[in-house]
């Protein structure tokens, strides 16, 4: 099989929001590393890693359908200009703290509730812009891409992550995440303005419950949509564990802050090489079958990895971890925005993300609570095998998710 540049790069105004998103994803996973060794170094007990789950989830629920309604009627960049501003703020008030020696655990649980509503608004504008960048056909080789700037993102965050707080400590690391914010920054000011629908009709307010209501309707209506979302949930949920890795590296591993860093990177490096295949792949089919088994998968590689006491071990089975859910991601992408058009989109996504997001976020919290009464293997064990149980459900409630291959027809473009 010959490379080649993949289409959706071919295209300016996504090729440079790419180069921009993935500036500010390995900053943001360096951050994530430091918030959570940080954590551990201020408080020894799971429930307190368990807590940023919390911190971020419930600013999803609250704000996600109200971003997704404004993402559909205002400007998406511009939104997008407002959230990295936030953005970067919340990264210069974690390091001012922590330089000045003045940080306790809630300035972390708050800072994070301001990230995570910053990024209730930015997730359904930023995905909802970038078919706009696009022709439809090379859309899920862009969300391909997007997975690879995620992934490289978050292998070089976190790795340099770890050698920044062993070296320089934390401060350094949230220093660099709010000057990462700026590829973002650049990248919207060079694309330009960008064409998009609208959803408000003459007379109506801009935003408002019944837009949102819509968005949810729209959801219900379409299983396929539907399905996908709630599989990725409970499967997110039960297997989340990120938030007990710096347990995992010091007290069962027996590493330190690089050996941390490598261990939260290691599920990135097998979805980095798993969204490389992808993206040569020009045709994908019998997409509800890969989806499918791609989280059983997912599933098994969480069981081992609760029962590794080896270093290597638990990082093969990290990045397979990575690799299964890339596929599982690439898919559930491609289904939701190829059928959602573009006058709802964002919020469309904008329910998801309280599925997608909400799902590891309140799985963290599990993770610990489990974790804090039986301990961190324990909750990656049985998480593992919650996430497979939930595939075979899904699959008996849904069965045209299993035959779904992604050559239905697409909604009319309204």
């Amino acid at each position: 099989m010959s490379l080649h540049i993949p289409p959706a790069l071919t295209h300016r105004r996504f090729r440079l929001l790419w180069i921009g998103v993935l500036i500010s994803v390995a900053g943001s996973r360096m951050q994530f590393a430091a918030i959570l060794w940080h954590i551990n170094q201020l408080s020894s007990q799971p429930i307190a890693l368990g807590m940023i789950g919390l911190s971020r989830v419930i600013p999803v629920i609250i704000f996600s359908l109200v971003g997704g309604a404004i993402a559909d009627v205002f400007d998406r960049r511009k939104i997008l200009f407002v959230t990295q501003i936030v953005l970067i703020s919340t990264a210069g008030m974690l390091a001012w703290l922590t330089w000045s020696d003045q940080i306790q655990l809630w300035h972390i649980y708050i800072l994070t509730v301001i990230e995570a509503i910053a990024s209730a608004f930015d997730l359904p504008a930023r995905q909802a812009l970038t078919p706009n960048l696009l022709p439809a056909k090379d859309l899920p080789n862009a969300f391909s891409l997007q997975s690879i700037a995620f992934t490289i993102g978050a292998i070089f965050g976190p790795a340099l992550g770890g050698l920044f707080i062993g070296y320089f400590g934390q401060t350094s690391v949230y220093l660099i995440n709010a000057i990462s914010y700026l590829g973002i920054v650049i990248a919207l000011g060079m694309i330009g303005p960008v064409a998009q629908e609208h959803s408000v009709r003459k007379g109506a307010a801009p935003v408002s419950w019944e837009a949102i209501k819509e968005g949810i309707q729209f959801i219900l209506s379409r299983p396929i949509i539907l399905s996908s979302m709630l599989l990725d949930f409970f499967a997110t949920f039960f297997a989340a564990a990120n938030a007990l890795m710096p347990i995992f590296a010091k007290d069962i591993l027996g590493v330190g802050e690089i050996g941390y860093g490598w261990l939260l990177a290691a599920e990135s490096v097998g979805s980095a090489f798993m969204a490389v295949i992808l993206s040569q792949v020009q045709e994908l089919r019998h997409q509800g079958k890969i989806l499918l088994g791609a989280v059983i998968s997912f599933g098994i590689w969480t069981i081992i990895f609760g029962i590794s006491r080896w270093y290597w071990v638990t990082f093969v089975a990290l990045a397979l971890m990575g690799a299964s859910d890339t596929v599982s991601m690439v898919i559930r992408n491609t289904i939701r925005q190829l059928r959602t058009p573009d006058y709802i989109r964002g919020r469309m996504v904008s329910v998801t993300q309280i599925f997608f997001m909400g799902g590891p976020q309140l799985g963290e919290l599990e993770a610990g609570l489990v974790a804090q009464f039986f301990g961190a293997p324990i909750a990656v064990i049985t998480g593992g095998i919650g996430t497979i149980l939930i595939v075979f459900g899904i699959a008996k409630k849904w069965p045209q998710l299993v035959t779904y291959d992604g050559s239905e027809d697409l909604p009319p473009q309204t």
